[in-house]
């Protein structure tokens, strides 16, 4: 499905969706995250991979100082701003890109904002802090509300979901109203269906099979499904081929950001999904015509 076309208006750019998917190339600066904890955690290493990553075509970089991996303990807000802060200061005014920032508390979104953060990602779906959207409102930044179940510290818990995708619409579409209802411009909301968190290992499948649902409400969708624990064991020695066909179908689904680890050889799977999509849209096929049914009795 080729996805619906918006723009993005930003204090300082612009930025048009739906021509191709955006990549959103991952900084992890936990030292707990689930594939790549530990690596970033000091501020200059985080600095150089940022650069790495845009080298190699991320769209946008997003970071995150707080693990959302199954389990995972929640951190204080002093915590994650220690972590973040020092990288957000590196960071300004030298990237070309924009920095999108995870977290679902209100005091860190502020201050990541105040020291450059155009986007605001909250993996809780405005579940955990509401005053976040009341944040993101009285700035020119954007909005991604990720879908939630639970916490990480019950997903082992909860019950299969009876409709996956219903249940995510349901949900997202209140977080959405809650979004408006605090200030924050429909045109600046991104929803994210949230892949691993809270569902069962199919019901991620599911998801990604029925992303074209999502156009029900009206807004940018992103999706993160690299190296998520739905697609296996993730083997940093082994090419991910399970991430890049989960790319692919988000891709040939309708995503309009896409969330990944390794830009680099990511990039190539969505600049291939996308052409085919778009191929798929123009091919004009000729009618076929049908042989009349014979007698199979002639044939003899």
């Amino acid at each position: 499905m080729i996805p619906k076309r918006y723009l993005l208006k930003l204090e300082n750019r612009e930025m048009q969706l739906g021509d191709r998917p955006l990549l959103v190339g991952v900084l992890n600066v936990t030292p707990d995250s689930f594939s790549d904890g530990g690596k970033y955690q000091d501020p200059d290493h985080a600095f150089a991979h940022a650069f790495e990553l845009e080298e190699a075509g991320a769209d946008i970089i997003d970071i995150g100082a707080e693990s959302t991996r199954p389990g995972a303990p929640r951190i204080s807000e002093a915590e994650e701003l220690r972590r973040l802060v020092p990288v957000l200061k590196r960071l300004r005014n030298k990237l070309s890109v924009p920095v999108m920032v995870d977290t679902y508390k209100a005091g860190v979104a502020e201050k990541a904002i105040e020291h450059g953060a155009e986007f605001i990602n909250d993996p809780s779906g405005l579940t955990l802090d509401p005053d976040l959207a009341r944040v993101v409102a009285q700035r020119d930044v954007a909005l991604i509300i990720n879908h939630m179940r639970g916490t990480p510290d019950s997903w082992a818990k909860l019950p299969p979901m009876q409709d996956p995708m219903g249940g995510v619409l349901f949900d997202l579409s209140a977080s959405v109203s809650r979004a408006m209802k605090a200030g924050v411009d429909r045109k600046r909301i991104f929803v994210d269906p949230g892949l691993g968190f809270g569902k069962r290992k199919e019901q991620n499948f599911t998801l990604i099979a029925d992303l074209e649902r999502m156009v029900e409400l009206d807004v940018p969708i992103m999706v993160g499904p690299s190296r998520k624990s739905f697609l296996g064991v993730y083997d940093p020695k082994v090419p991910d081929f399970a991430t890049a066909a989960a790319v692919a179908g988000c891709v040939l689904n309708g995503a309009h950001m896409i969330r990944v680890h390794d830009v680099a050889a990511m990039r190539a799977v969505v600049e291939i999904s996308n052409a085919i999509l778009h191929s798929a849209t123009e091919i004009v096929r000729p009618e076929v015509v049908m042989p009349r049914n014979r007698d199979r009795r002639t044939d003899r």
